[in-house]
């Protein structure tokens, strides 16, 4: 009878060491796919652009050479290469692939040694002393190692979860290069659209000196009045004033560039050039579909979509054996023989620990890891929908503002006429000087508004194409398996770790620069 216990017991002990290696690597993290939405074919946005295709028809890498601006291309480079926010999200990336070969050392065996000595000496007059010696030394060396295997997949889930914020960290960087070269490219036709502005104030500045100039002779051949002067000088001092405040602006929008191409704006300056962009190009979008793998900011939401699913696998995990090894031993002597065998020492063992009852404190994780992958979803739907906004915006506003700037330059043409007819009707005592003034204000105001449209059109344009991605893909995203910053057995270079994706390797120590602030990074800029 005790024979037949015995092999019920070694039967059911061996079942039980078999069904636990059979659940080792089990993934408690349920099977993740990104949502499949409903979306439109195309866009509503109409002509002048053609049917979608396919961004890379249409749309590369380095967007704003389309604009054929040579001086837009040198900032452009200047600031993704010394731009100091964009450089700290590329820190921000290796700092999360370090992470994740933080998260997969847990993986393997940690191995550690020790060793010490110790002399103490008790008092020979202390009340109850013991009859022995009042001095003793000791000293031991031993080694040490512990695993925890990973039966219920929590230590590689931590691994994948790291893996998938790294990933989210490369699509930020992308953001943040596509944020900086727009951002920078707006501020750009800003600043050259107020050059365009100064320019037409000045000219109109020159226009009505002249004016003023006739209208003082006049009054001193009596065919003018006093009124006509104050009038003509009033206009003159107005249009000086607007030149004052389009100078000031300028000279803050050119403060703003100096920083993104990380330079001080007291060493920083951009020629005027009053020949304001006039490109005009047909963008072909993304179709909707292809737009979920062009934007960076979609890329980072669905990554955090994948994180939140599994940490739903860690918190499962929690419910089930928590099981870890650990093995000491090494040599301990009360004297200075180390060496011999009899003073060796070792333990060994195996720890499981299995929750009962914590007051619904696993099953409260759970509930919560359920509910923030739920909002990671609605983050992911609400994050699209704004991307399918911002192309509709962009398609919006490049039509309209194309079409009136179109308009806007008629009009410049038909009011510049006028002002010149009206002023030779003037001259020959045809007309009043009212007339003339009224010309003038209208000739100059449509000339600022042609400019100031010209300007937005631009910036749309740039709006465009940062809303369609800036010709990046999720292509560009470092693969999962090079994600690690460095090998388990590296003991060196480990200021850096090699480039993965699209995101540059990180810089090494020592003088950089992007130290010096005041270096003319820009004095080679080309002219037109």
């Amino acid at each position: 009878m005790m024979r037949a216990d015995l092999r019920r017991c070694l039967f059911m002990g061996g079942l039980c060491a078999v069904s636990t290696l059979s659940l080792a690597g089990c993934d408690l993290a349920p099977a993740y796919h990104a949502p499949h939405y409903v979306i439109p074919t195309t866009w509503q946005g109409q002509a002048p652009f053609a049917v979608a295709h396919p961004m890379d028809d249409s749309i590369r890498a380095e967007w704003w050479k389309t604009f054929a601006d040579p001086q837009l291309d040198t900032l452009e480079a200047a600031a993704t290469a010394h731009n100091g926010d964009l450089q700290a999200a590329a820190e921000r990336f290796l700092q999360a692939r370090a992470i994740v070969s933080e998260a997969r050392s847990d993986l393997l065996p940690h191995f550690g040694i020790s060793f010490g000595a110790s002399n103490n000496k008790s008092s020979a007059e202390r009340l109850f002393r013991y009859k022995g010696p009042i001095t003793d030394s000791d000293e031991f060396y031993g080694g040490m190692a512990s695993w925890e295997p990973d039966f219920w997949s929590s230590i590689r889930n931590r691994v994948r979860l790291q893996k998938d914020y790294a990933q989210e960290q490369a699509a930020e960087y992308a953001s943040a290069r596509l944020s900086l070269q727009a951002e920078l490219a707006t501020d750009y036709f800003t600043l050259r659209g107020l050059d365009a502005q100064a320019d037409i104030y000045s000219r109109s500045i020159s226009y009505y000196e002249e004016s003023l100039r006739v209208t003082r002779t006049r009054l001193q051949d009596q065919a003018a009045s006093r009124l006509d002067v104050a009038r003509a000088q009033n206009q003159l001092y107005t249009t000086q004033a607007h030149l004052l405040d389009i100078q000031a602006q300028r000279e803050v929008m050119e403060h703003a560039i100096a920083v993104l191409v990380n330079e001080a704006p007291s060493s920083f300056h951009l020629s005027p050039d009053s020949h304001l962009n006039a490109s005009r190009f047909a963008l072909s979008p993304a179709l909707p579909s292809d737009l979920l793998e062009r934007r960076p900011d979609i890329a980072m939401a669905e990554r955090q979509m994948a994180q939140a699913n599994r940490a739903i696998g860690i918190a499962r995990a929690a419910f089930y054996p928590h099981v870890s090894f650990r093995m000491d031993g090494g040599f301990d002597d009360n004297g200075f023989n180390l060496a011999n065998l009899a003073n060796s020492m070792w333990s060994y063992g195996a720890t499981v620990t299995l929750p009962v009852f914590e007051g619904g404190l696993r099953r409260a994780q759970l509930q919560q890891s359920w509910s923030a992958y739920r909002e990671t979803r609605d983050h992911y739907r609400m994050t699209i929908l704004n991307a399918f906004r911002d192309v509709e915006d962009g398609l919006s506003r490049t039509n309209r503002l194309d079409g009136e700037n179109g308009r806007l330059r008629a009009a410049v043409d038909a009011a510049s006429q006028t002002q010149d007819i009206t002023m030779n009707l003037y001259k020959g005592g045809l007309a009043a000087y009212l007339d003339v003034l009224i010309a003038q204000v209208s000739t100059l105001e449509a000339r600022i508004q042609q400019v100031e449209v010209q300007t937005r059109y631009l910036q749309a344009q740039v709006g465009l194409i940062r809303a369609c991605g800036g010709g990046w893909s999720m292509a560009e995203l470092p693969a999962q398996d090079r994600l690690f910053s460095i090998d388990p057995l590296q003991y060196s270079h480990l200021h850096g770790a090699p480039p993965a994706g699209d995101v540059p390797a990180p810089r090494t120590h020592g003088p950089e620069p992007e130290d010096d602030l005041t270096r003319p990074v820009l004095s080679a800029l080309p002219t037109r």
